[in-house]
């Protein structure tokens, strides 16, 4: 019996040094990753649209007519809450971003303007923008279509059911300080349900950010000259997601302002 004994109390002190060795070894402090060059900062809440509304469209003998009509959101005022953004602004005001495939956005400040399209077929985005150039991503504020474009005139239009991704911010050229300290990214999807069932990956010169919430976001630390984002609608796991124009990219250019200096 004494003998027995001995000998289970000899196998719970084996079982317990194995188990606090490995304990040890999971225990170990893991690798530090190295920072990020950029950072992505959430936009705070912009002055809100509820009325805005793109209610038509027609595209005849190569002239955009919308129907937007007058509420809250007016084209060409500025938006109110500009000041406290603190980036880059149209002194033009509000305006419609008109997307064709993957152009980069035309942004026009009436409701009818002249827009040369290639006859084929294309997909089209337009949304309202406030003034400084930042989506409403409510149902009412954008229209998207596959269409068909003959002799300047669209001949079909039908509703987009695939998930979609569209370029929108940054893009162009940046001046001065105020405009290159903190670039805003923005971005519209159609069809997809961010941060459920899909994300959105922004490659950043090279450097991989996650986006799982449909916001902007201010880019801070970019380099001054040429830029280049990426972007790609994934599924949560990171695989690429089987859509029209996917990924989407541009090239943008930051400077500084001679009389800054």
């Amino acid at each position: 019996m004494k003998q027995t004994i001995a000998l289970l109390f000899l196998a719970i002190f084996l079982f317990s040094c194995k188990s606090e060795t490995k304990n040890n070894v999971i225990d170990k402090p893991q690798t530090t990753q190295k920072s990020n060059k950029y950072a992505l900062t959430a936009f705070e809440p912009s002055q809100s649209f509820k009325d805005a509304a793109i209610e038509g469209m027609s595209y005849t003998a190569g002239k955009f007519d919308f129907e937007v009509p007058e509420g809250d959101y007016v084209l060409g005022q500025q938006t109110s809450d500009v000041v406290q953004k603190m980036c880059a602004n149209s002194a033009k005001g509000q305006h419609i971003h008109l997307i064709v495939d993957n152009k980069p956005y035309a942004a026009k400040y009436t409701n009818e303007f002249e827009y040369d399209i290639e006859d084929g077929e294309h997909y089209l985005l337009a949304f309202l923008s406030r003034s400084y150039h930042e989506s409403i991503k409510t149902d009412d504020a954008h229209i998207v279509k596959k269409i068909s474009v003959e002799n300047k005139g669209i001949t079909n239009a039908e509703p987009v059911s695939d998930p979609m991704l569209f370029y929108s911010r940054p893009k162009g050229t940046y001046v001065g300080k105020k405009d290159t300290e903190r670039v805003m990214l923005d971005y519209y999807t159609a069809n997809a349900n961010i941060g459920t069932t899909q994300k959105v990956v922004a490659n950043i010169n090279g450097e991989k950010h996650d986006i799982t919430r449909w916001q902007p976001y201010y880019i801070t630390g970019l380099p001054m000259g040429e830029n280049t984002i990426e972007l790609t609608l994934t599924d949560m796991e990171g695989n690429k997601v089987d859509a029209p124009l996917n990924p989407v990219s541009r090239t943008f250019t930051l400077k500084a302002d001679p009389t800054e200096q």
